[in-house]
């Protein structure tokens, strides 16, 4: 995890989007990774995208996950996803992304709906405690991710997990060609 200090996400609520910290204190006691394995490290918030975090803070790109709204609209409903890929990939969004919204046309949702939506910062949006309607998409490669950094739905934090947690999130669907590998 880099130079990244983490500490359980449960015990530190304030480097949590409220949605996020809910999911995180409801997270099942059953559930297959233990909540005590999510954890969250303070970071820059200059630093929240991508690129700049992963150098900053010596995070492989092939183990920094990105969370990306995508919506589409059918018989004038909008309907939304989240994309969870890798950031060595690109999500297929006008390909698998689009069949499996079952919409005509599907592009990365506005910035400023994709905050209001889901309560969350732009740049540090995550797929834990997103609206319950939506499916989560997630690319084979980052369930089998050992730990995957993500965002904590403030740029001022990240998540760190491992990657089957994701998969098993409530409307989470593991989707085969979900991403391809950026060139």
């Amino acid at each position: 995890m880099g130079s990244l200090r983490t500490e359980p996400a449960r015990t530190r609520p304030e480097l949590l989007a409220p949605s996020v910290a809910a999911a995180v204190e409801g997270w099942p006691a059953d559930a297959a990774v233990a909540v005590d394995s999510v954890l969250v490290a303070a970071i820059d918030a200059d630093l929240a995208d991508t690129a700049a975090f992963c150098a900053a803070y010596d995070v492989g790109l092939d183990a920094s996950a990105n969370c990306v709204v995508v919506a589409g609209k059918r018989e004038g409903e909008i309907r939304y996803a989240a994309c969870v890929i890798l950031a060595t990939t690109r999500a297929d969004v006008n390909g698998v992304v689009r069949r499996q919204l079952n919409v005509r046309k599907a592009s990365f949702a506005p910035m400023a709906e994709a905050v209001e939506l889901t309560g969350m910062e732009y740049g540090g949006i995550t797929p834990i405690g997103l609206p319950e309607q939506w499916p989560i998409l997630v690319d084979p490669r980052v369930v089998a991710t050992p730990y995957v950094i993500i965002g904590s739905g403030l740029r001022r934090s990240k998540i760190a997990l491992p990657g089957p947690a994701l998969a098993a999130l409530p409307g989470a669907q593991v989707i085969e060609g979900l991403a391809r590998p950026v060139d």
